[in-house]
């Protein structure tokens, strides 16, 4: 099985960016706890005010179904109406190349 990374883009209308924040915030503990979630992580924008992001990877498309199946995303369309300005934009990927190892360069 290939995993898959999914980034899922999301914009607040005006004056609603601090009620999708939370919206969405409230996916991130749930999600953690699904079998195969390997990554779930909500971004901001600094530059463009309202503008959200999930970088997520998943051990498999397989797993990536089971969450679009969960009760906390079946649940999400009717926390997110009136919230969005446009619809979420969502891209399934595939890493190209090995992560970052965590030791790293820094402090030598």
């Amino acid at each position: 099985m290939e995993k898959l990374t999914v980034l899922a883009e999301m914009r607040a209308r005006t004056g609603k960016e601090s009620q999708l924040r939370s919206a969405l915030l409230d996916l991130v503990g749930p999600t953690h706890a699904e079998e195969g979630c390997l990554d779930y992580d909500l971004h901001e924008s600094l530059d463009e005010k309202g503008l959200f992001w999930f970088y997520e990877n998943w051990t498999s498309a397989e797993a990536l179904e089971k969450h679009l199946g969960s009760a906390h995303l079946q649940a999400l369309p009717a926390k997110l109406e009136g919230l969005l300005d446009g619809p979420v934009r969502i891209i399934r990927c595939r890493r190209l190349h090995a992560p970052k190892s965590s030791g790293g360069s820094a402090g030598r």
